[in-house]
């Protein structure tokens, strides 16, 4: 089967987490032997910005990572979809695409016979609503949104009647242990600043209590601005900034535990969704934390897998907890990794894409002919 994939970037995970699971999903597909094509924007926003910190050398540590994945890039302002969907049995176009082609491949779908799919991995559908209107998907047979809250969200919307929901999930290629005795600290925090979307529990979930511990972390990550980089300092906090998903495992390695800290509109108004961070780390079998969210599609258990800290007093004491108790850390962090390998990861989802894309056949079938 030929499937063709419009996303923003294969190549960079710059502030753009999505390539994790792109990245796998592919890797997936091709394994099942599918002729799989990634098209993303020449000149694209996530790997500019990558290529302008991290020079060239970027592409180099791509390429070796991940040598089966060779993404294809086209002019956002001259393309040609004849020749870009010619033989496509599944498209599916990443909601981080501009509106116009998300509405041009629509309308071409009318004159090629191929399934489309539309796929949701943002908050943007509530964060951004003005915008989300503006793509066009009448002619798309439904939409992969990551998370049951947000499914509900385009059915309230009425912006499509069909949607499925398809969770993110870790690559096992890429996120796997690493036995390694000498730590380089107590903490370890992957994330991006971005937008103020949590400052504030950033500081009571993570800086806080490990300024008061007095233990030794660092964080990586892009776009902090100064004050962030400043409060880092204050609390003895190391600040690394970009790191390839390449080097996610080594460097989890090298530390104790890990902390998630869902972003306010996750927590707030698309409960369930926990974003890809923790399949990452249940993967790398580091033991995790989390600020409050709800786990309301029970993807994981939690005080089994990870543990929920109410306010920043309470993760000071769960911190100490992992830090001191050898044998409850080894034994949670074996029961994520199970529910990792067992339900959550990038081999599971190619299959349930393929469960998504028969059943719409089968319909396609029932009805005669292009739903």
């Amino acid at each position: 089967m030929k499937i063709v994939l419009f996303y923003h970037s294969l190549i960079s995970d710059w502030n753009h987490g999505n390539a994790h699971f792109l990245r796998g999903v592919c890797s997936s597909l091709l394994h099942k032997g599918h002729d799989v094509i990634v098209y993303e924007p020449r000149g694209g926003w996530s790997l500019t910005s990558l290529l302008q910190e991290y020079g060239d050398k970027a592409l180099t540590e791509f390429q070796v990572k991940f040598p089966h994945l060779n993404p294809n890039f086209y002019d956002p302002k001259d393309y040609d979809l004849k020749l870009m969907l010619e033989g496509a049995d599944l498209v599916i176009v990443h909601e981080w695409n501009d509106a116009d082609l998300v509405r041009a491949i629509g309308e071409y779908r009318l004159v090629r016979d191929f399934t489309l799919f539309f796929h949701d991995t943002h908050h943007r559908a509530v964060s951004a609503k003005v915008d989300m209107q503006q793509y066009d998907l009448r002619h798309y047979d439904g939409v992969l949104a990551f998370g049951n809250s947000l499914k509900e969200v385009y059915h309230q919307e009425q912006w499509h009647e069909r949607v499925w929901t398809w969770h993110e999930a870790a690559d096992l290629n890429t996120y796997y242990p690493i036995e390694n005795k000498e730590y380089l600290g107590d903490v370890v925090w992957v994330g991006n600043w971005g937008d103020e979307e949590r400052t504030q529990e950033l500081h009571e979930f993570i800086i806080e209590p490990i300024k008061a511990l007095k233990l030794k972390a660092k964080f990586y990550g892009v776009r902090y601005p100064q004050h962030a980089i400043d409060a880092l300092k204050q609390a003895g906090i190391e600040y690394g900034g970009y790191l390839p998903a390449s080097k996610v495992a080594d460097t989890f390695s090298r530390y104790k535990t890990t902390i998630h800290v869902p972003r306010r509109f996750y927590r707030e108004r698309l409960p369930g969704i926990p974003t890809i961070r923790p399949f990452e780390a249940m993967a790398c079998k580091i033991p995790l934390l989390s600020a409050p969210w709800e786990d309301s599609e029970k993807l994981f258990t939690p005080g089994k897998d990870y543990l929920v800290a109410q306010n920043g007093q309470d993760m000071m004491i769960l911190l100490a907890k992992v830090l001191t108790e050898p044998s409850f850390t080894n034994m949670m962090v074996t029961h994520a990794f199970q529910t990792v390998v067992s339900r959550h990861t990038c081999d599971h989802r190619a299959e349930e894409l393929l469960e998504i894309y028969q059943e719409c056949i089968a319909e396609k079938t029932k009805k005669g002919g292009l739903s």
